[in-house]
This record gives structure tokens, sequence and C-alpha cells, in this order.
């Protein structure tokens, strides 16, 4: 299928080939007819995109200190290359979106197959849309006008926040798509409307409307236009839907507000508000959050856990409802804000007339029929991109395919796996936006949304598992059962009784084949060339040894999903874990004994682990998330007869009292990820044991699991 991508390191906007989504549970999947481009939000983007990079930081001055913290303690080259990775994955633009349901996921109910929907989806030919996002279509209202349906949702959340009454005096400001709704809005609601732009155009459209009309391009004063349309009394509210850097039109609506009036934010202003304007007449300023109650909300758009409308009246998608329902009725024309019409292959034509080759309003993009491009084009899940393919056998590369393609497997492992030299086969992601980039930067035959058809691939030898962390036992489990090697970022798994079953199906598969898959955690630290050259320097060394390892972790906040217990498992087992390898693998013994204190903290996520060993070694791991990311995120300190090691963050590594070893620094971080997937990589294509023995790793993963439940009962 084809959708609309932007690149946000060059601004440069695509239609690119992408495999159909999967529809996963509580979501629909809709076969796209029309799709409205919000000039607004999208031309914003586009232009930060074009912008060169000293732009881009003067744009995001946040996003600029995190980068200096970054270089500070990760060092100049691994901070460029997370930025560089970052800009280079592609955007999927549009949140207007019409079509027809193609397929229900799991737990939707209220929507049938063919229903015409209105939803937040992307530009698209298929999208995969969580059900409070949808609203079914009235049969009285056409797609072309449905594709409004988003947009006039943001233009009702910021009356509803206003909440007119009849007679009501109500100034617009900022007369694009969400302006002209507003006004239509509010002369349904019984309010007389004052309009307020630069476009004569505009102007003259809000007036057919029946609003009355300010032309600030002509010069006239806002301000004392107000003050007449509202009988010297000042307006009731004031609705700012402009979008501009500058904090004037604040200003205005606060001048031309009676005392105790309203003014609802809706589009994107400057702030510099001058406290003597609302001191005196003690306005209210709210800022509108898009659609309505549940917009950012994960248990409602994405669980959909829906608010019981005895308490919350209007939602999203109730407010979706309620313009449809406008629509049908008349009461919302959307016609005349039709500018433009482009099909989906005059995409380029439809965003340069967004950059603003000539004047626009409300830009339409309209998808190939069924009968021009039947179901099953638009839903093939697979891309092929290269040609070259590997052939089951002895002697060639280690054939690999990817189930995820986030972040850091994109950033990360990818790259790590292929210079380790791994035949790149398939990787796979569920929305198929990031998996196409990956496999277009690094080289894969194919991308994929069709995990499945990867554990059945003959070519593929082994699975990397990059998903989130509730699908790890699953995948493995999958892996293992289809004879693939499995190599599974970290966690294994997140239950006690996950660990219980991967560890019987692994000892079955080993009394049952004389040729066992490997299975590895991606546990990277222990190949670290600082931790090999601790090691090296450790087996010198009789008796017991002591370990302090300091994870200046910082602060992920609460409705993160590694924060969720059943989705991310909390910090402990998805990150600390790490760190518990770590020692695990520089004691060379077994862990004895485990004690955890956790303080008392939001998310229970900093804590020390007290670790004892069986040789009589003892380890601690602090994991705080209360610290300053200025300062190195990971600190390593061995005793050892009367010797002392210090490894910084993997950059610098310090002996005291160590015979013939003073240091070894590093020019740039390495915590191992190369050296790590090179190692499963040549394990595999060498027919040797898995370089992490499988006993240390489900010792690992039990020793974390316990860890957690501890600091959960304290």
């Amino acid at each position: 299928m084809k959708q609309i991508l932007q690149n946000l390191k060059t601004g440069t906007t695509e239609v690119a080939e992408v495999p159909c989504p999967r529809v996963s549970g509580g979501q629909l999947l809709i076969r796209t007819t029309r799709s409205l481009i919000s000039a607004g939000t999208e031309r914003m983007l586009v232009d930060f995109g074009k912008a060169n990079p000293i732009e881009k930081a003067r744009q995001q001055p946040d996003k600029v200190r995190m980068v200096l913290d970054k270089i500070k303690t990760d060092g100049l080259m691994p901070t460029l290359d997370a930025v560089r990775n970052k800009l280079e994955q592609p955007l999927p633009l549009g949140y207007c979106n019409v079509g027809e349901v193609l397929e229900i996921g799991k737990g939707v109910d209220g929507f049938a197959l063919g229903d015409r929907v209105a939803s937040n989806g992307k530009h698209a030919e298929v999208v995969s849309v969580p059900v409070n996002l949808c609203a079914r279509i009235p049969d009285a209202v056409r797609d072309e006008a449905a594709a409004f349906t988003v947009i006039g949702a943001i233009a009702l959340q910021g009356i509803r926040l206003v909440q007119p009454t009849l007679g009501e005096a109500v100034v617009v400001t900022g007369l694009g798509l969400i302006g002209q709704i507003t006004v239509q809005l509010l002369r349904a609601h019984g309010c007389r409307v004052l309009g307020i732009d630069f476009d004569p155009a505009k102007l003259a459209m809000a007036k057919s409307f029946g609003a009355e009309v300010v032309n600030l391009g002509a010069g006239e004063d806002p301000v004392q236009a107000a003050e007449r349309f509202s009988r010297g009394r000042g307006v009731d509210a004031v609705l700012v839907t402009a979008a501009t850097k500058s904090s004037e039109p604040m200003h205005q609506a606060a001048l031309m507000c009676r005392k105790r009036g309203r003014i609802v934010l809706v589009g994107v202003t400057g702030l510099e508000l001058s406290r003597e304007d609302f001191f005196k007449k003690e306005l209210t300023l709210q800022v509108s959050c898009s659609y309505g109650p549940g917009r950012y909300d994960v248990n409602y758009e994405e669980r959909g856990q829906d608010y019981p409308v005895g308490y919350v009246r209007w939602t999203e998608q109730r407010n979706f409802e309620a313009v449809l329902d406008m629509m049908a009725d008349g009461r919302l024309d959307v016609k005349p804000l039709i500018s433009h019409r482009f099909t989906l292959e005059q995409t380029e034509a439809a965003y340069a007339v967004v950059g603003g080759s000539e004047p626009s309003l409300g830009i339409l993009l309209e998808y190939p029929s069924w009968e021009v491009k039947p179901d099953a084009m638009v839903r093939e899940s697979t891309v092929r991109l290269t040609a070259h393919e590997v052939v089951p056998g002895t002697g060639r590369p280690a054939s690999v395919a990817f189930v995820g393609s986030g972040n850091y497997a994109s950033a990360v492992l990818i790259p790590a796996f292929k210079a380790a030299g791994a035949h790149l086969s398939s990787v796979a992601s569920s929305a198929g936006v990031s998996g196409v980039h990956a496999a277009k930067k690094y080289g894969f035959e194919e991308t994929t949304t069709d995990t499945a058809r990867l554990f059945a691939d003959p070519k593929v030898d082994a699975l990397v598992i990059t998903t989130r962390h509730n699908s790890h036992a699953r995948f493995v489990l999958q892996a293992l059962e289809a004879g693939k090697h499995v190599f599974v970022e970290k966690p294994l798994c997140l239950t006690l009784e996950e660990l219980k079953e991967i560890e019987a199906l692994y000892s079955k598969l080993k009394t049952q084949n004389s040729k066992l898959p490997l299975l590895m955690v991606g546990f990277n630290r222990r190949f670290a060339p600082q931790v090999q050259k601790i090691k090296g320097l450790l087996i010198g060394v009789s008796g017991p040894k002591a370990f302090v390892m300091t994870v200046n972790a910082g602060a992920i906040p609460s409705d993160h999903w590694t924060q969720d217990m059943e989705i991310g498992g909390g910090r402990i087992i998805g990150e600390a874990c790490h760190f518990i390898d770590l020692l695990r693998f520089l004691a060379g013994s077994p862990v004895v004994s485990l004690s955890s204190l956790a303080m008392d903290s939001a998310n229970g996520d900093t804590a020390s682990l007290q670790l004892s060993f069986a040789d009589g070694s003892i380890g601690t791991v602090h994991y705080f998330a209360n610290g300053c990311k200025a300062f190195p995120k990971e600190r390593l300190e061995v005793f050892a007869s009367g010797r002392v090691l210090q490894l910084d963050n993997f950059r610098k590594l310090l002996s005291f009292g160590w015979p013939g070893f003073n240091k070894m620094n590093l020019w740039r971080q390495d915590k191992g990820q190369n050296a790590c997937a090179a190692a499963f990589v040549s394990a595999i294509e060498k027919g040797t044991d898995t370089p992490i023995p499988a006993a240390e790793i489900f010792e690992v993963a039990r020793v974390s699991i316990e860890a957690a439940e501890q600091l959960r009962k304290q």
C-alpha cells in the first residue's frame, strides 16, 4: 500500500510503498477513501524539516539542552549518531481520515465490516486506528465532508471549554479551517460571532457563515471593533485559532474581553502574557487539548477504556459523532472549505500548495477505488526491496530477521548485526513505517507486518526480538519451537511463570535435539572492551571481590510504557537486569542471595540491590531515577585484593594499585553492542555454544524478577 511520509532531516515528502498495517486488539483496519491535509500542522512539520540545523535547534531549545547533556556524558560522536538517527526516521503525516472498515480487532463492539468511518488515521491507503478514535459516518454525510470530522472536533472542543450561552458575543481570531468551523458551530450555538484575520477571502467566507469581520490586513483595529461589536461591554469570550509566534493575539484577546471573560487557545501562539491584562478583569485562560477528553490518555486511546458518559459526556469519539451529526442535518457545511482536490499520486503537488505555492484552505486527498486497486493489492503485508536471497545451507552468512524496528533496534542493534556480517533477511513492524525505513537504510531483503511468517521461513536462521517487553517470552517460545536461534533484547521475560515455561521448553529441546537452537539475551555490557579488560584482570585475583554499580537512570514519566507492569514490567526488570548480569559475569559465580531496598518514589524505580555470590563476592546495584542528566549514567567500581578499578560510562577505565595497568580510555563510548551481536552471529555460523550460557541467562532473569517483586512489597 501507499503512505505519505516526511523526512524531518530534509523536509522532503514522499509516497512510499509500505506493508499493510496489522490490526491489533481494540482497533479497526480501515481502507481509506479520503483524507484531509491539515495545512497548519503539516506546514509546520514541513517547514521544520526544511530548516537548517541551527534553525531546528532554535525551534527546540529543550532538545538542545538534552543533546548538550548527552555530549557531556556519552561523548560527541554517540550523541551525533543518536540525533542523526532520530531525524532520519520518517514521520507519517495526517490525522483526518475517512474510509471503510476492512477488519475488526479483538474486543471491538459497535462496528461492522463495510462501515464508513471517520478517524484520526494517517494519509495511507490502509490505516489501523484505535476504536475510540473512530466514529461511524451517517448516510447523509459524504466522504469528502466527513474528512473534516477531526478538524471539526478540535473546533468543537475549544467551544466546549468556552461554554457559550445563547446570545453571547464571541471573537474567533484566525479564520483558517478550524476558525471557519468554529464560526459555524458558534452560530449554531446561538452566539454572535466576530471573526478576525488578514485574508480577505477568509473574511468573506466567515461573513457568509454569519460572522461580522475585522480585516487586519486593511489596518482595522480589532480591539475597537470588538468594543463596538459588544456594545461597549467587552466580548464574553475569545477563541484563538490562529497559528503565529507572536503573543499579540493573546494580548488583544485580553483587551477585548469583559470582566471575567473567557479566553481559549486552540491554535498555536506566543504566550508572553501581561499579568495586568488578566489581573484587572479576572480573565480565564485555558489551552484546549486537541479533540477532547481522552487525548493522550493511553488507557482511552490505546486500550479502549471509555469514560463513563455519566461523568464525561464529551470524549474524543463523542465529539467526532457530534460533528458528523451536525454535518448530517446541515448545521455544519464544510463544502465551501474545500479549496483543492488531489489524488494520492499528486501528493507532491498537494504539499507544494501546503508550502504556500498558492492560497489554500481545505486540501483533500482522494485514494484509488476498489475497482482500480483491489483489496488484495492494498493489503499486501510484505514489501520486497532487494532481489538478493540466501539459500539455506552451510558456508554462508547467518540469516537474521528482526521482529521490531523501534529506536534502539534501528539505531544500535541492526547496524551491529550488519557490522557482524549477518545477512539481513526481513524486518517486521506492526505499523510498517519504521520497518520500511530500517529495511531501506540497512539493506534488508524485505519488510513485513506479518510477523508469524518469519518463524516458519526456512531461509531465516535466527530471530532478533526487539519488541515491547511483554511480548518477549511469547516470541522466544515461538522461535525455539520453530527451531530458530533467538536473540532477544532484555528482558527475557516479565514473570517467573514465563521463565519456567521457557526453561522447560529449552530443557526439552536440549534432550531431544543434537543441535540445540541458540538462546541469547542482549546483555551487551559484558562484551564491552573495558569490561573484558576488567574480567581479564580479575582472573589473576584470588579471593572474593566487591562490586558497586551506580546507575544514574534518570526519571521516566509514570505513564511511559516501561513503567506499566503488564507491558514494560517496570525498570528493574526492564533495565536493571543489565547490571545484575554485568556483576554476575565479573564475579564468575552464581548469585546465592538477594536483598532489595527501595526509596520512596513515584514509580518505585529508585532502589539498591544487594547481591551475594557463591564465591563470597558481593555486589551492589544502585539504580537511581532521582539524579541529574548531566552526571554520567553508569559507573562501575571493583574492589579486590587491595586494588580498585573504576569504569566511568564505558569511556574511562582507571586502576588504583594494579601492577602493570594504569588506564584504558576510549575516544567514544562502547557498551559492547557490536561485540555482543558479533559473538551471536559467529556462534551460529561456527555451530558453537551460545556466547552467554543459558544457565546464566535464566539466573539473571530470575534474580531480576525477584528483585522487582521484593521492591513492590516494600
